[in-house]
């Protein structure tokens, strides 16, 4: 399995890589190739994609882990650059939820398109809320069991009231690796814990690497602790953070793991 991070909040590792807020990774496993989010911008999203020789047409299947903006981001783009090509997008039903910010002002953070134009551009919407086998090892999780804490953020907005947002709709992509799994997911939103319990419990297997934003940006002190010790018990072999897993959380990572634990970028491949 290969994952090439396209689009991640830091760049500088290498050279004509933008980085820009929001996540996009390309897997390729089993012979398929899975972009997995777009990130916050069109613009940047094809730009790295150009620089990384990964060519917009070849892409088999598009997952998005959440309805939020910066995730969704570059669909549109993504979409244009296939040139009326059918891509089957993989998310759950609750994909179009209507979301706002209330800080530090009030603003939309839910997927700047409307389906209908999404799918006049070749979008084949595939929302399902259970976990299911996308093709031979490749997995969605469907809506995440939420035994301990998350890390839902934000606002639902529906017939002009407000309800806070449990992001729902926050799926990750389970790569079956033979004896082994792997992880990628985008913003955590279920908690990280949570995930790392769904994937072994779906699959049944020790987990090789998680991989992508792992959302503990802010996080008490005690919460990041917690996260990392729990870790420790479950044996996890690699871990591959960024986007929104934050400062603090990335330092206590590499304190604690070493070099099973690796920062993500614009551009950084992982093999495993």
């Amino acid at each position: 399995m290969k994952v090439t991070i396209v689009m991640e909040n830091h760049s500088g590792f290498k050279k004509g890589l933008l980085g820009a807020h929001g996540f996009s990774a390309l897997v390729e496993h089993k012979n398929m190739r899975v972009l997995v989010d777009t990130g916050v911008d069109g613009e940047v999203l094809l730009r790295n994609m150009n620089a990384l020789e990964i060519n917009p047409k070849k892409i088999d299947y598009l997952f998005l882990t959440h309805g939020h903006y910066d995730h969704t981001g570059g669909l549109k783009a993504l979409l244009e650059a296939r040139k009326g090509r059918k891509l089957p997008v993989i998310a759950h039903p609750e994909i179009f939820t209507k979301r706002v910010a209330l800080k530090p002002h009030l603003r939309d953070i839910s997927i700047p398109f409307k389906r209908e134009e999404l799918e006049a551009l070749g979008a084949d919407f595939i929302l399902v809320k259970d976990p299911f086998q996308i093709r031979g090892g490749i997995w969605s999780s469907g809506e995440i069991e939420r035994k301990v804490w998350d890390r839902a953020v934000g606002y639902k907005l529906e017939g002009g009231a407000l309800s806070k947002d449990p992001v729902k709709d926050d799926i990750s992509l389970i790569l079956d690796l033979g004896k082994e799994v792997a992880v990628v997911t985008g913003c955590s939103h279920s908690g990280i814990l949570n995930i790392a319990m769904h994937a072994q419990k779906i699959i049944e297997k020790p987990l090789k690497a998680l991989i992508g934003g792992f959302h503990l940006a802010g996080a008490k002190k005690e919460l990041i602790e917690d996260t990392i010790e729990t870790f420790k018990g479950m044996d996890i072999r690699k871990f591959y953070a960024g986007h929104c897993t934050g400062f603090d959380a990335t330092a206590r990572f590499k304190t604690a793991f070493g070099e099973r634990f690796e920062p993500l970028y614009s551009g950084k491949v992982i093999e495993l």
